[in-house]
């Protein structure tokens, strides 16, 4: 069972991103801040959930929450500061876009810069842990997924319908096939040794 609140603050702050592993499209980060009585019995951290359920969860999750806020870092900002920071930067905008400025912040991992002068704690496995950053890996995996389909009809030879920017062994032949595109992060390893050796 998901714990409602890690810090004594009544707006406490969730966040998570999503994307961070991918070959094309952006990181995308989602803040929440649930209400006290907030609970839901599907919810847990999305990479445990199917898109039918994320997909069901995100207007609850909308409706429901005190504030939310989703934001895009997109390739040429992370192949110029790195994935880690980008991802980091993602979240600060997140939190940025909320409504009303939380209190303390938990975010899901183990690296964060701090958020002007809110205090924060970086949680291991948070999404599976608070109910608040489970709600935003909710909402950053559905608002990517959303990006990367809608990115798709312009390339679908990459099939980010399905794999969303993914290292899948298809998204890779497509990019030995047909080169790198806009979307691509340049800065990633797209293609490993093995398949260039062959070309």
């Amino acid at each position: 069972m998901l714990l409602h609140h890690y810090s004594k603050y009544a707006l406490e702050c969730g966040t998570d991103e999503a994307g961070r592993g991918c070959l094309a499209g952006p990181v995308t980060a989602a803040a929440v801040i649930l209400p006290k009585d907030f609970n839901n019995p599907i919810l847990n951290d999305s990479k445990q959930l199917s898109a039918s359920k994320r997909t069901l969860l995100k207007p609850i999750i909308e409706t429901d929450a005190i504030s939310f806020g989703v934001a895009h870092v997109f390739e040429d900002t992370i192949d110029e500061i790195n994935i880690l920071n980008a991802s980091i930067l993602a979240m600060h905008n997140a939190i940025d876009t909320l409504k009303i400025s939380p209190e303390f912040i938990i975010v899901d991992g183990n690296k964060f810069k701090p958020f002007k002068t809110i205090p924060h704690e970086t949680i291991i496995k948070g999404d599976s842990k608070y109910l608040s950053i489970a709600a935003a890996s909710v909402l950053a995996k559905t608002y990517r997924d959303a990006y990367m389909t809608k990115i798709h009809e312009e390339f679908p030879m990459y099939n980010w319908d399905k794999n969303k920017g993914y290292p899948t062994k298809a998204h890779r032949a497509a990019i030995k096939k047909y080169g790198v595109t806009k979307y691509h992060r340049t800065s990633f390893k797209l293609l490993p040794e093995q398949f260039k050796l062959d070309l």
